[in-house]
């Protein structure tokens, strides 16, 4: 008797759910969401208290457009080895990661990776998750949290670029060669030299909340504001 009992109760459960079944339930539906909204990359940071999305802002009332963040990015992601020696780069802005673009009237506008939550470069790759690791051929990093390319997976369609361009900032630059993306900020492993170089305190790092204003928007927007707020005119003359 009392194991019909227990076979009941089991039966009773499945039509009368308890607390633990119905915010196991609800679990499961906010995983869908998330999925749909932000792609399962996002998921694994989403999921977890301690990883927060963080990115560099820009002050656009400080910057000067002095490019030292261009310097120090190069320099410190591209390293040479002399006499055995391990020194920074040259600092050659062609291979920065945070690039100032100009315009006229005088408006500069320091462009680098938004860390975007719902990554629309990630979601439109469109080489198949590695069935190991959920990865794409551009994922996100699950440790450092940016977006990262692996170059052997990488077909170099362009999609990832192209994604950037039209919803955000455009950061996102295709190697002439291979066209494969490039430009995409690392924050230096959690130390962005940009932040910690630039002369006016124009760049800090900070934890991304896509309320804020100018957030991933492409330079072109952020300047024509910039100049109507300045300048009093409604368009930017163009780049310098």
């Amino acid at each position: 008797m009392n194991e019909m009992k227990g076979k009941q109760l089991n039966v009773n459960e499945l039509h009368d759910p308890t607390r633990r079944a119905f915010i196991k339930n609800i679990g499961i539906t906010a995983s869908v969401i998330l999925l749909g909204r932000f792609g399962i990359h996002s998921i694994v940071w989403a999921s977890s208290e301690k990883k927060i999305l963080k990115m560099i802002l820009v002050d656009y009332e400080k910057c000067t457009g002095c490019r030292t963040c261009e310097t120090v990015c190069s320099s410190y992601n591209n390293p040479v080895t002399v006499n055995g020696e391990t020194l920074p780069g040259l600092g050659n802005p062609v291979y920065s990661k945070i690039r100032v673009v100009s315009f006229n009237p005088d408006v500069d506008v320091p462009n680098v990776c938004a860390m975007c939550p719902d990554a629309p470069c990630v979601n439109v790759c469109p080489v198949e998750p590695d069935p190991k690791t959920g990865r794409r051929a551009l994922y996100r990093n699950e440790t450092t949290l940016t977006i990262q390319n692996d170059p052997h997976r990488c077909i170099g369609c362009g999609s990832c670029a192209k994604a950037c361009f039209e919803q955000r900032r455009g950061v996102i630059m295709l190697d002439p060669q291979t066209g494969k993306p490039d430009g995409i900020c690392n924050l230096c492993n959690g130390d962005p030299q940009c932040v910690k170089w630039c002369p006016v305190d124009a760049l800090s790092y900070v934890e991304v909340r896509p309320e804020r204003k100018f957030y991933g928007l492409s330079p072109e927007k952020i300047a024509a504001e910039l100049a109507q707020k300045w300048y009093g005119i409604k368009e930017v003359g163009g780049l310098k």
